[in-house]
């Protein structure tokens, strides 16, 4: 079992039961979730005969999948998290951990595919509004659709939502927006897209890796 759980915005570090024995150990993929992923690796590495001490070791220099739950650097006290999240049961999930380490505001962006289940638009922004602090709605891979359609959808399930929100169609716009009005203490989520490095745009794909997007924006506050 773990104990002394501590909830880092880019770790999580607990203390780790076994008959006979207790082992400190950090992960550096933040979220409650890890640790039930780490206290499996440790089953697995008992039934092995690993010495916890090993197997506290080897998770310490693991990092996460690329695009989920994804740590990016920022130039301030606030956090940008990657994350593929594009239903809305990963919406809510990933979500439901943020809120668990996050020091400020939650900060959603996010969009819907287009071409795909309408009707998960208004689910995920009600999900987005009911676990966020702020929430810019923006695009996905809007395909052959109106990307301000997919927008409207959206925006039908966060009415009456006293959760404040933006919408901003232009994707690279909208994490602009969502860095620049950053707070202390923020965790900004950036949904949707996690490992892809395009976007699809009336069957044309585009590149948009949202690492570069990030380090583009922060070079030009640096230039300021």
């Amino acid at each position: 079992m773990a104990k002394n759980i501590r909830l880092k915005t880019g770790s999580v570090e607990f203390s780790v039961l076994i008959p006979g024995e207790i082992q400190r150990m950090i992960l550096h993929i933040p979220g409650e979730f890890s640790v039930y992923n780490a206290l499996g690796v440790v089953g697995c590495a008992c039934c092995l005969a690993i010495p916890l001490e090993k197997t506290a070791k080897a998770l310490g220099k693991a990092r996460g999948v690329k695009g989920r739950v994804e740590a990016v650097p920022t130039d301030g006290d606030y956090t940008i998290l990657i994350d593929y999240a594009h239903t809305p049961d990963a919406l809510e999930n990933v979500l439901t951990a943020v809120k668990g380490f996050a020091n400020g505001r939650v900060v959603t962006l996010f969009g819907c595919g287009g071409d795909r289940d309408r009707s998960k638009r208004p689910l995920m922004g009600r999900a987005a509004a009911a676990l966020s602090d702020f929430v810019i709605v923006t695009s996905d891979n809007p395909r052959m659709e109106v990307p301000g359609q997919i927008i409207e959808d959206i925006l039908m399930g966060m009415q009456n939502t006293e959760t404040p929100y933006v919408a901003i169609e232009d994707r690279r716009e909208a994490i602009a927006y969502a860095i620049d009005n950053h707070q202390p203490g923020d965790v900004i989520v950036l949904a949707g897209k996690g490992h892809e490095t395009y976007q699809i745009v009336d069957a044309v794909k585009h590149h948009m890796d949202e690492r570069e997007i990030v380090a583009e924006i922060l070079a030009r506050r640096g230039n300021k």
